[in-house]
C-alpha cells in the first residue's frame, strides 16, 4: 500500500532552516534568529530535530550540546522547510522520500537553492530519495494518513504551478505520487498576505484520520469572513459525506507589518512527538486557541510558541519546518 503518511502519526525528526543574511530575514535577523531558536527547543524536548544551516559553526554556536540536535550546512535562499523538503510516503514496507520541483510559490521568489536542497543534503537522511517532475509544495497537501488528501484548488491548480497539466491530470499525480485514493479540494479560504496561493494548512489541517480544526472568522467586518463562510460550508459538506469532526479555530484580530495585513493563523501548528507546538501572535485569541487544542488533544503537551516575527515574511511555524516520519534516520 503507497500512502503520504500524516503528520500526526510517530515521527523521527524535525527538519528547520535556520535565517541568514542572505535571505528576507536580514532586516530584523536578530529577531528572526531567537524565533527560530526558541522553536527548535521546543522540537528538542520532544524529538531530534535536523538544522540546515548557512552558517554551520556560528549556528551551532548558538546552541549548548544535546542528543536531539543535528546540523547540516547548506546555504538556503530562505527558510520555508515546510515547502522545499522532501514528503514521507510509505511504499509497502519501505518509505520513500518523495522531492517535487519548488518555484518559490509559483515563480515569486527565487528558488533555485531551496528546490536543490534535499538533492544536496541527501546522504544525510537513511532513505532513498525519489524526484519527481511535479511541482508541489508540502504546505499545499494534508494526508489523513489513510488515503485522502486535503488541498485547495487555488494552489495546486494554479496555472502558475503545473501550467501544461490539467486540473484532472494534476489530481491524478497527487493521487500517483501521494497513494490517495482522495483529493478533496476547498475552493473558498485565504489569508490576507499570503504568498502561497492559499496553502492548507494555513486553513484547515487533519489531527486525526477523521478530525479537522479550521479557521473561522466570526468579524461580519473582516475582509476574511464571506470566504472563510464559504470554506467552512465546503467543510460541513465533507464532514456529511466522510463523517469528519470539525474544530474550529479563532481568526485572529488583524495584524500588521509596514501598513500590509499578515497572515496569522492557529491553523499553521506543528505536531511533534507527544505534542503540538501552536504559533501565537500576541493577539487576545492566542488564549483561546492554545485552550482548544489542550481540549481536542489532551492526550498530548501544548506548547505556545510567539511567531509574530514569522509573520513578517508571509509564513509562521508549520510553514518553517518539515516532519520526517518514524523510520527515516538522520544519518
Amino acid at each position: 500500500m503507497r500512502r503520504f503518511i500524516a503528520e500526526f502519526e510517530e515521527q523521527s525528526f524535525t527538519q528547520i532552516l535556520f535565517p541568514h543574511a542572505k535571505s528576507d530575514w536580514a532586516e530584523y535577523l536578530n529577531e528572526a534568529e531567537e524565533t527560530f531558536i526558541n522553536i527548535i527547543h521546543a522540537i528538542i524536548k520532544y524529538q531530534k530535530c535536523l538544522v540546515v544551516c548557512n552558517d554551520l559553526e556560528a549556528v551551532k554556536s548558538r546552541f549548548s550540546p544535546n542528543d536531539n540536535l543535528y546540523f547540516v550546512a547548506y546555504e538556503t535562499d530562505d527558510t520555508w522547510a515546510r515547502d522545499c523538503s522532501v514528503l514521507c510516503v510509505q511504499n509497502g514496507n519501505a518509505i520513500e522520500l518523495a522531492d517535487f520541483i519548488f518555484t518559490g510559490w509559483g515563480g515569486k521568489f527565487d528558488a533555485q537553492k531551496d528546490n536543490a536542497m534535499s538533492k544536496a543534503i541527501a546522504a544525510h537522511y537513511s532513505k532513498p530519495l525519489v524526484s519527481y517532475d511535479f511541482i508541489l509544495e508540502g504546505g499545499g497537501v494534508e494526508s489523513n494518513g489513510e488515503g485522502i488528501i486535503l488541498t485547495t484548488s487555488e494552489c495546486v491548480l494554479n496555472k502558475n504551478r503545473n501550467y501544461t497539466f490539467t486540473a484532472e491530470q494534476i489530481t491524478q499525480k497527487i493521487k500517483d505520487t501521494l497513494g490517495a485514493n482522495e483529493v478533496l479540494y476547498l475552493n473558498h479560504g485565504y489569508l490576507a498576505g499570503d504568498d502561497t496561493d492559499s496553502h492548507i494548512d494555513t486553513l484547515a489541517r487533519f489531527i486525526s484520520k477523521d478530525t479537522i480544526m479550521y479557521v473561522k472568522c466570526d468579524d461580519i467586518a473582516d475582509e476574511h469572513y464571506w470566504e472563510l463562510k464559504l470554506m467552512e460550508n465546503e467543510l460541513q459538506a465533507l464532514s456529511k459525506s466522510h463523517e469528519f469532526t470539525l474544530i474550529p479555530l479563532p481568526m485572529t484580530d488583524a495584524v500588521y507589518f509596514d501598513e500590509e495585513r499578515i497572515p496569522a493563523t492557529y491553523a499553521n501548528f506543528l505536531f511533534v512527538n507527544g505534542a503540538v507546538i501552536v504559533p501565537t501572535y500576541n493577539t487576545a485569541q492566542d488564549e483561546e486557541a492554545l485552550e482548544i487544542f489542550k481540549k481536542n488533544l489532551p492526550h498530548l503537551d501544548i506548547i505556545g510558541v510567539d511567531c509574530s516575527v514569522l509573520i513578517r515574511q508571509h509564513g509562521s511555524l508549520h510553514c518553517v519546518s518539515m516532519n520526517f516520519a518514524k523510520g527515516v534516520e538522520i544519518l
